[in-house]
């Protein structure tokens, strides 16, 4: 098993580096050898590749599905103005460059010329304008809209310039243009009432895949476009994303040849690859978190004092250690990948480690004296999941709490998430890393947020404001560390722990670098032996 890693100071440094947005290093008509990964000196073109997949998404439209399974995927087609490295830097991708304005309040983009679409057009700034237009505006159903809500307008004086103009200045901007939601498509394509669908069948990105195929709940095919605008990439000729029922299967999968690349959602389940001849198995920092978030609406985790109470009856160790064996990090309210940039130190936040006693005292102070009955929910496909539910549920038990567990498939989970009628129930997601791409979408009240826990907190809201306005990167660290220590002490969200990304390949399969946020980057630059 090999580990890639990243020193706490060298995380740090990196990720304060990209606050200050390093295009401006960039040649201007230079491709960032970095983009998508390393590159292998040694990777050959050709081949065809099956990937185990645990978790298929609903649907493959970037603009208005947010499952995260939909995203690992989809970034291969579609691309944005930005690349999110792992490091905290936001590298140019379809932009060439940028620049903004001394007062924060504009940012000017140079696009990267001979970019085409999987339609054979030539990409201009009137489809990058367009593009985020349609993902800001609310009346979309974008999740990402609010990502964007300090974009008053967007111009295109020329074909290869974009000018954003922000009502307020916004550090994030950059790794806001990157891949989770959104992407540049042609003009007018999106105009069409079933431009939805239509993204189930065909691709319109500027990635280095094309949609071949999708068959929900079977196989999803993409294939090599052509006319990328990477010189040389990508290198396989076709991935087929097969459905897994489960890791065991995966397991299975790859020591039968069957599949060449599995990403576990539960990093023990490779232990039994540990010495399968013609397998490895690789260990990967996380961008992602395993929680547990609390409907502020849900009648009986309303009140604040039972939404502490939960929290002071959970060992997270515990939790972690049923659910994957201990392959990852406990974590208060920052994502492992990000923790030493951004993090607070768990002893200083609140309602961290179990106190029975003190749990039981607030649940009889809101009212509960004998306890009270709650429904959780998990999501079918999210084997680690499983095992939370159950060991979760005896610790609540041990202060009063009975917990029945309720299974939904991952298309209904979704669109509850988006009506913000979540209950109480396990989330699963990764983050560009960026502290406001982190919080801001999932706590920040509406219309500029999506406030997805009802939390509806202007406090919390204030602090983001500050976090997403402010350049220094020091006076950002302070802001968000404020905004942790609210977010403890309120707790619309219990982050569990962060999972170690474990990846098992069979050896003919080269250069396969996982993307910390868990989405199949890697398979750009990847290549096949043979």
């Amino acid at each position: 098993m090999t580990e890639f890693d990243i020193s706490r100071r060298a995380a740090l440094s990196l990720a304060l580096a990209g606050m200050a947005l390093p295009a401006s290093a960039q040649p201007a008509a230079g491709i960032d050898p970095l983009l998508y990964g390393p590159t292998d000196p040694n990777a050959r073109r050709g081949g065809r590749i099956t990937v185990g997949n645990l978790v298929e998404p609903p649907a493959m439209d970037p603009f208005r599905q947010a499952a995260d399974a939909r995203v690992r995927v989809s970034v291969l087609m579609y691309q944005g103005l930005f690349f999110e490295d792992q490091a905290g830097i936001a590298r140019p991708l379809l932009a060439e460059s940028a620049t903004p304005a001394a007062d924060g309040k504009s940012w000017t983009f140079r696009l990267r010329r001979g970019v085409k679409f999987h339609t054979g057009a030539p990409m201009t700034s009137a489809d990058v304008k367009y593009s985020y237009d349609f993902m800001r505006n609310p009346a979309n159903g974008s999740p990402g809209a609010g990502d964007l809500s300090s974009v008053a307008s967007i111009e295109a004086p020329d074909d290869h310039t974009v000018v954003f103009h922000l009502a307020k200045p916004n550090s994030a901007l950059p790794m806001t243009l990157t891949n989770k939601y959104g992407a540049v498509v042609p003009k007018g394509f999106l105009d069409d009432a079933n431009s939805g669908p239509r993204m189930n069948e065909i691709s319109v990105g500027t990635g280095p895949f094309k949609l071949k195929q999708f068959r929900p709940n079977s196989v999803i095919v993409m294939e090599r476009f052509a006319d990328y605008w990477q010189p040389g990439l990508p290198y396989l000729d076709e991935i087929t994303f097969a459905a897994m029922p489960n890791s065991a299967a995966m397991v299975v999968g790859l020591q039968s040849r069957r599949i060449d690349l599995g990403v576990f959602s539960r990093p023990q389940d490779t232990q039994a690859l540990a010495n399968a001849p013609g397998v490895e198995v690789h260990r990967w920092p996380s961008l992602d978190q395993k929680s547990l978030d609390l409907d502020c609406n849900y009648a009986p985790i309303k009140d604040v004092r039972v939404r502490q109470a939960l929290a002071l009856a959970i060992d997270k160790k515990q939790v972690m250690d049923a659910s994957i064996a201990g392959y990852g990090k406990v974590i208060g309210t920052m994502v492992a990948g990000m923790e030493s940039a951004w993090g607070v130190p768990l002893d200083q936040l609140a309602f961290q480690h179990p106190d029975l006693e003190k749990a039981r005292g607030l649940l009889r102070a809101a009212g509960h004296p004998d306890g009270l009955d709650i429904e959780l929910t998990t999501i079918i496909g999210y084997d680690w999941m499983d095992a939370a539910a159950v060991t979760i549920s005896e610790q609540l038990k041990r202060i009063g709490v009975r917990v029945s567990i309720r299974k939904l498939d991952l298309g209904v989970w979704v669109r509850n998430l988006r009506a913000r009628d979540m209950g109480f129930t396990f989330n699963d997601w990764g983050t560009v890393p960026d502290p406001s791409l982190l919080f801001f979408r999932h706590f920040h009240s509406v219309p500029a947020g999506a406030d997805f826990r009802n939390w509806n907190n202007a406090r919390a809201d204030a602090l983001l404001d500050r976090g997403q306005e402010t350049a220094d990167p020091a006076q950002r660290r302070a802001i968000y560390a404020e905004f942790q220590k609210l977010l403890a002490e309120e707790v619309p969200t219990i982050m569990l722990f962060s999972a170690d990304k474990l990846t098992a390949n069979r050896t003919r399969l080269k250069n396969y670098v996982q993307h910390g946020t868990g989405w199949y980057f890697g398979l750009a630059k990847a290549w096949v032996e043979g």
